[in-house]
């Protein structure tokens, strides 16, 4: 996008960029010099995703576990009708999903700690680690951990 023309540097690390017939101040911070409209994406339903929205914990005993300790659950089980849908995915441990069975929840009187649904934005390990210190650089630009007071 800097090449062309796209984006203009507004901060920029100490490292340079090389190639065979240029060098570049590696960028920090871009700044955009038209909008860009965005296609809408779908965000493909994988273990690793289901694992993603629901921040790797189970949700009915709220175990915070690695990816290997976790399965994935069918609110309503497929014997039941339940489909291979975000809205009938969720995380779970394997103790909580071998308690739940081929029980709905309510039959197995185990409550879900949020209602499961597709997500809206992207799903990435850095997307959802909303307490992270963003980069030293980006702090000029950020809102990050200072007040905002009218003057």
């Amino acid at each position: 996008m800097l090449c062309v023309g796209k984006v203009e540097v507004v901060k920029s690390y100490d490292r340079v960029l090389r190639a065979v017939s240029w060098t570049l101040q590696m960028p920090a911070v871009v700044r955009l010099t038209s909008f860009v409209q965005r296609r809408r994406m779908r965000i493909a339903m994988t273990r690793q995703n289901i694992f993603l929205r629901d921040n790797h914990q189970c949700q009915y005993c709220l175990k915070k576990l690695p990816a290997k300790e976790l399965t994935r659950d069918h609110v309503v089980p497929r014997s039941k009708g339940g489909g291979m849908t975000w809205e009938n995915i969720v995380t779970a441990c394997v103790d909580c999903n071998g308690s739940k069975g081929c029980r709905t929840p309510a039959e197995a009187n185990m409550r879900l700690a949020k209602k499961p649904e597709r997500p809206r934005g992207l799903l990435s390990k850095y997307s959802l680690n909303i307490g992270a210190t963003p980069e030293e650089s980006w702090k000029d630009f950020l809102s990050w951990g200072r007040s905002r007071t009218k003057s």
